[in-house]
């Protein structure tokens, strides 16, 4: 799959449109040089294939290239059919897709002139591995990758009181950590409060966007009325993994008779493994004891890597 880049837009704030500029820089772990969304995360880049702003004039909106925030206008790719992890070679610049659309806390300037923007839909997001310059007529290809790309996690804490900075979160960074050290790439690392509605806000992010192959959550599993975590999991689940949950729980009921009062849940949505966790660290890592080594062959299979589980 190959395409021609369009236009090259930037903007020096963030929430206008961005102008046409031809041609940028692209610089290595920024983004491009001199736009407001350069900087050290995983959004450094915007791209919105041509055509669906296309689709989007022939409803007699009459937008420029840039209207929506897009850094990149390229023709012949259509981003959204690709995975995250996707690289894409112009020239020198190589970029690696971090994300596939986008939430709207605030509405754009298009959004307000218009009632519309397809940039949460049809946007697609990136990162600078190699910089170099772009220009409009430049050619764009998919790359092919050498080697495997990392497995993607996310480590989520639920905690009233570490929400509060009432109490220091230790099992989120352990899970992180141990993470780090079997080779995954922990793309994000966060705590909120045991709240039902956050948590599946951010389950249904991350899953629908950054589309990890693993998230992991910790607390909010017990008894309490404020443990809504299994809940909210379900809530957001495509599809139920009841195996995973049951073995921590046959594993940690050897080493506590309270293990039976677990309700955490694994399940799937999307392409996305999410495992509950109790809060306790020890308890953490006793869990991930019985699942790790099992996992990257599940992993493999939602990816579409694995396509025979027969020995």
């Amino acid at each position: 799959m190959t395409g021609e880049i369009l236009a090259v837009c930037t903007s020096d704030r963030r929430g206008i449109q961005k102008t046409n500029v031809s041609r940028a820089v692209f610089v290595e772990n920024y983004g491009i040089e001199g736009d407001a969304h350069g900087g050290s995360w995983h959004r450094q880049v915007s791209l919105i294939s041509a055509d669906k702003i296309d689709e989007f004039r022939n409803r007699g909106a009459n937008v420029a290239y840039g209207a929506f925030g897009e850094n990149l206008v390229v023709e012949g790719i259509d981003f959204r059919t690709l995975p995250v992890g996707t690289l894409l070679r112009c020239g020198d610049v190589l970029l690696e897709m971090t994300q596939i659309g986008k939430e709207c806390h605030a509405h754009c300037a298009i959004f307000h002139q218009v009632g519309d923007c397809i940039m949460p839909r049809e946007g697609v997001f990136a990162r600078v591995l190699k910089g170099g310059t772009i220009q409009a007529g430049d050619r764009m290809v998919i790359e092919h990758r050498t080697g495997k790309l990392p497995w993607q996690a996310a480590v989520i804490t639920l905690s009233d009181k570490g929400a509060r900075g009432e109490r220091e979160d230790q099992s989120g960074p352990a899970i992180a950590d141990r993470l780090r050290d079997s080779g995954y790439d922990v793309i994000e690392q966060f705590m909120i409060s045991d709240d039902p509605d956050l948590l599946k806000h951010h389950l249904i992010r991350l899953c629908d966007q950054r589309r990890p192959d693993l998230i992991l959550t910790t607390g909010g599993t017990g008894f309490s009325m404020r443990d809504r975590t299994p809940e909210a999991t379900l809530a957001v689940a495509e599809r139920n993994v009841p195996g995973i949950a049951e073995a921590i729980r046959a594993a940690s009921l050897k080493i506590t008779k309270h293990a039976m009062l677990s309700r955490a849940v694994s399940v799937i949505r999307g392409k996305t493994l999410i495992i509950n966790l109790p809060g306790s660290p020890k308890a953490c890592m006793e869990s991930m004891d019985v699942f790790m080594d099992a996992i990257p062959h599940a992993m493999g299979l939602l990816r579409g890597d694995v396509q025979d589980c027969a020995r």
